[in-house]
């Protein structure tokens, strides 16, 4: 199991544009991804969980990805993703 923690930076936090490219990007990926804001975790993988957490810019999230044939590969992938959509 491996994560990270990320600081939205996206005005918007994470609306329905970025949600559902990420929750594509984590259907594509073979480990299991969630996210966890305060005291709620969700499955990155559905997309009203993820709407759900209601982020806002400024907030904390930490994903993390369990699992997969390649496990470091999958969080850099999606890492890269955040940094650079939210």
């Amino acid at each position: 199991m491996m994560n990270f923690n990320y600081i939205i930076k996206d005005e918007m936090g994470i609306h329905a544009r970025p949600a559902g490219l990420l929750v594509k990007l984590v259907k594509s990926q073979d480990s299991k991804v969630t996210i966890t804001k305060g005291e709620k975790t969700v499955d990155a993988s559905k997309i009203f969980a993820v709407m759900g957490l209601a982020v806002k810019c400024g907030e904390e999230i930490i994903i993390t990805v369990d699992g997969g044939t390649d496990e470091n590969k999958n969080l850099m992938t999606i890492k890269e993703f955040v940094m650079n959509n939210l």
